[in-house]
């Protein structure tokens, strides 16, 4: 006799991933440092050579 119940759930293969995971990539990472840098060279160049 074929067993046809579908109770058994199967289990999910990846865990949800949030926003710590993201910041954690290398891409995502070096395009807030640059910038970062941007923006802080035009407030040091705003403060001091205007």
């Amino acid at each position: 006799m074929l067993d046809t119940s579908r109770e058994q759930n199967p289990a999910p293969t990846e865990e949800p991933r949030g926003c710590l995971f993201a910041l954690s990539q290398p891409p995502l990472m070096i395009f807030l440092a640059v910038i970062g840098v941007l923006l802080l060279m035009a407030s040091v160049h705003d403060l001091f050579l205007l």
